[in-house]
């Protein structure tokens, strides 16, 4: 079973550094990561997921188009099994509000603490396992 872990970000230098804080995971097959720079995209990638176990999306907020908040609602009428982490510069305790009462899991702010979100991931692990 291979588990995908979706990475929402219209910054193009997330990729490379999820890919780079996450490589021994990846390399080691525990989960593959797919990443897509707008909602629109993150939406169509969800919905073609065939052949994985999509266990959790991580989506930033701020993006052009469609926003985070906007995506949250649409994922999980898709996906409601799935947790959902928004990840925002600005941690301000209104936009904390929008996302956990639009069914975020957590809120996690820029610069990524990449302990508390491998520490998150674990727990989906474990969940599936």
């Amino acid at each position: 079973m291979s588990l995908l872990i979706l990475v929402v970000d219209d910054e193009p230098d997330v990729e490379p550094l999820f890919r780079q804080q996450f490589r021994r995971d990846i390399r080691a097959s525990r989960f593959t990561m797919e990443f897509a720079q707008s909602a629109v995209d993150a939406l169509e990638q969800i919905d073609h997921a065939e052949g994985v176990t999509l266990i959790l999306v991580l989506s930033d907020i701020n993006m052009p188009g469609m926003s985070g908040l906007e995506l949250l609602p649409k994922i999980k009428v898709q996906r409601p099994d799935v947790p959902v982490i928004m990840i925002t510069a600005y941690g301000d305790a209104e936009t904390k509000r929008k996302a956990l009462e639009n069914g975020a899991e957590a809120l996690l702010t820029k610069p990524i603490d990449f302990a508390a979100l491998r520490q998150q991931i674990e727990t989906r692990l474990g969940m599936v396992a």
